[in-house]
């Protein structure tokens, strides 16, 4: 009987996990591309950091004979995506001729 209680409680519980959210505003929609653009964008910028700081201690370390360590690219400077305008409305159609 216990076990019966407890698992009709946890699914009880649980069944809030099942619930749908609602859709994003427009505004929340272009904060979260703009978020996921800033977030790539460092994630570039940290890949250059690395590139650099690799090749300086393969520079430090570098023997005669060696190949030069490859070069870095910088990325290029932030530009916040642009939000996409929403379609228009189609016209309404236009009125049916009067009948005479």
């Amino acid at each position: 009987m216990k076990k019966t209680i407890t698992f009709l409680a946890c699914a009880t519980a649980a069944s809030g996990v099942f619930a749908k959210l609602p859709a994003p505003t427009p505004e929340q929609a272009a904060a979260a591309d703009l978020a996921k653009a800033k977030t790539a964008y460092a994630g570039r910028v940290g890949a250059y950091q690395l590139c650099m700081s690799e090749n300086a201690v393969a520079n430090r370390f570098k023997t005669a004979g060696t190949p030069a360590p490859a070069a870095c690219v910088q990325p290029p400077p932030f530009v916040a995506p642009v939000a996409a305008a929403p379609a228009p409305a189609a016209a309404p159609a236009p009125a049916a001729a009067a009948k005479k």
